[in-house]
């Protein structure tokens, strides 16, 4: 008996300590007020065209809306799914911040 619960608690071990590494592509975004003000104006102008949309559906219309080449770069290859955490959200802020100032006169 003792020795089937080491065996198991080996090969859990094993298995638990793989860790996934999720990489996407990264853009360096700073959290100023500007910025913030910038992304929400551009957002809730979005968000009228996604009507009839609902959650996760609704988070990626508005984010194709914001900027469908940085939604191609972090989304289009691998989908947002229901209740994930959007790690890629602040490189998403800051793809669009920097086509955004290119855009600038």
């Amino acid at each position: 008996m003792y020795i089937a619960l080491g065996l198991i608690l080996v090969v859990n071990s094993i298995f638990c300590s793989e860790k996934v590494i999720y990489s996407f592509s990264e853009f360096p975004y700073k959290e100023t007020s500007k910025n913030e003000v910038l992304f929400r104006e551009i957002e809730g102008a979005c968000e009228g065209g996604c009507l009839g949309k609902l959650g996760i559906s609704k988070v990626l219309c508005v984010r194709q809306c914001i900027s469908p080449s940085c939604y191609r770069d972090l989304y289009q290859a691998d989908q947002l799914e229901e209740g994930e955490v959007d790690v890629r959200l602040n490189s998403f802020k800051g793809c669009f911040i920097q086509q955004y100032n290119k855009l600038r006169p």
